[in-house]
């Protein structure tokens, strides 16, 4: 005996309502299909621009180190490839109308923004990069300077619109990625004057690395230093209880040195980088060429 559905006129015109109020709700949505065509980059031909790309970092220059800001955040969780896209195409408009130079931390720069408060509508802080942070449109980096005795550190979005102009005073690194622990040593390590004179730098010679060792001032710190792996201080006269419990398994965590998964969750891969950095040069490149026939 075949059973069937029967249905009233009632409950065909409730199915019919949800079926509609269903379809106005992905109305104003991207299909998954349209969308992942867009998540590979169209904007460069892979096979020439990763050759020139190559070549221009056979040299002393590497552009990973120059442009970190344009490498994506290593934490997958976070990542996708459409906004990574649309994050580099805005950053390189921006730097279409500013010119951002090349810098690291323990370089001496000058930034001008702008300050409604001012006299000149513009406010120029001259300090050393102590910190270089962020990745995309929210990078950003910090400048430390010493004005009448009191430390000044002011944290900069680097493709902010209120930047007007950087100036990079004396290009050098240092041997640390981070200089926060300035904040504890003498005065003199970061005091610079307003009137600091640019030192020139040749394009074709490697960037000077700066070999200071710093002392730090007497305890309480604002962070354990002895804990961290730090080339740019002297020693820091502990008694050996410190550097004992800076060798803890819970703080040292040995067993991170041995972990490769570890290293790849918090790094870009080779060839992805090369990919993204191959595809930043060709289009500062057209960028360069543009501005040359205008």
């Amino acid at each position: 005996m075949a059973c069937g559905l029967r249905l009233s006129c009632r409950d065909l015109v409730k199915i019919k309502n949800k079926v509609v109020n269903v379809s106005k709700r992905y109305s104003n949505t991207i299909s998954n299909k349209a969308v992942e065509k867009h998540r590979h980059s169209l904007l460069c031909n892979a096979t020439k621009e990763e050759q020139q790309f190559e070549e221009q970092t056979s040299g002393s220059r590497d552009y990973k180190f120059i442009y970190p800001e344009f490498l994506p955040n290593p934490d997958l969780v976070r990542r996708d490839k459409l906004t990574e896209r649309l994050e580099r195409r805005d950053m390189l408009a921006r730097r279409a109308v500013i010119t951002i130079p090349e810098f690291y931390v323990g370089s001496v720069l000058a930034v001008s923004v702008a300050d409604c408060y001012a006299s000149g509508k513009t406010n120029r802080f001259l300090g050393v990069c102590i910190q270089r942070d962020g990745n995309g449109l929210r990078a950003n980096f910090t400048l430390r300077n010493i004005i009448d005795g009191q430390g000044v550190e002011i944290k900069y979005d680097l493709y902010s619109p209120l930047l007007h102009k950087i100036d990079v005073l004396k290009l050098e690194k240092r041997l640390d990625d981070e200089l926060l622990y300035l904040r504890d040593a003498p005065p003199e390590y970061s005091t610079f004057s307003f009137d600091f004179e640019a030192v020139s730098l040749p394009s074709s010679v490697p960037v000077p690395i700066n070999h200071m060792k710093v002392k730090l001032g007497p305890r309480p710190w604002s962070e354990r230093w002895e804990r961290r792996n730090l080339k740019g201080i002297e020693d820091l006269h502990l008694p050996q209880r410190f550097y004992d419990r800076a060798l803890h398994p819970q703080i040292s965590q040995p067993s991170k040195k041995h972990d490769l998964m570890l290293k790849y969750r918090e790094n870009i891969n080779d060839v992805e980088t090369t990919e993204i950095m191959s595809e930043v040069y060709s289009q500062m490149k057209l960028a360069n060429i543009n501005k040359k026939v205008k």
